[in-house]
């Protein structure tokens, strides 16, 4: 059998579905989540092995990535990162430990409220984060080598408006 390079592994799935009696218009999206869900995975694995490199998960890059972005004073509230991340409470807590431990952040007492406390990046927390930073756009483009800009470009755009809708609905 030939390889024909305008096809991916996804396009060996349809004719089954086809078989099974579904709709093209699901076709279209179990289509979409899968290819949606492979480029994912391909970029994290080049990502976690970027940072593996630096000694650190993903969740903890998630998490100086995070801070880095708001700027200085690159610090935001525990229950912050946690909305931002989509993490557990526990999940960002056990994150939080790691990187202080490794003098990455720093915790601190909120002034304006005895109930919470802002963590903070540490200059060297903040140094690790840039050459994460790095690591991981190194990554995307290591990963996306050969793809050219401009379908870059309509597919990200083609995915926002997907997103848009879909991202407004609660999933049980």
């Amino acid at each position: 059998m030939q390889h024909d390079e305008s096809r991916d592994e996804v396009d060996a799935l349809v004719p089954r579905w086809e078989e099974s009696g579904l709709s093209s218009r699901l076709i279209a999206s179990l289509e979409l989540a899968k290819r949606s869900s492979r480029i994912g995975l391909l970029v994290e694995q080049a990502t976690k092995a970027r940072l593996t490199e630096l000694g650190l998960t993903y969740a903890e890059f998630d998490v100086l990535a995070a801070l880095s972005r708001v700027g200085p004073p690159y610090r935001l509230k525990p229950s912050e990162l946690t909305r931002r991340l989509f993490l557990t409470s526990g999940g960002i807590s056990n994150v939080l430990q790691r990187l202080t431990r490794a003098g990455y952040v720093r915790r601190e007492d909120n002034p304006g409220d005895a109930r919470s406390r802002w963590v903070e990046l540490t200059d060297e927390g903040h140094r690790i984060a840039t050459i994460t930073l790095q690591g991981a756009g190194d990554a995307h483009d290591e990963v996306m080598a050969g793809v050219p800009e401009e379908t870059l470009r309509r597919a990200a755009d083609a995915l926002r408006e997907v997103l848009l809708v879909v991202g407004r609905r609660r999933v049980r």
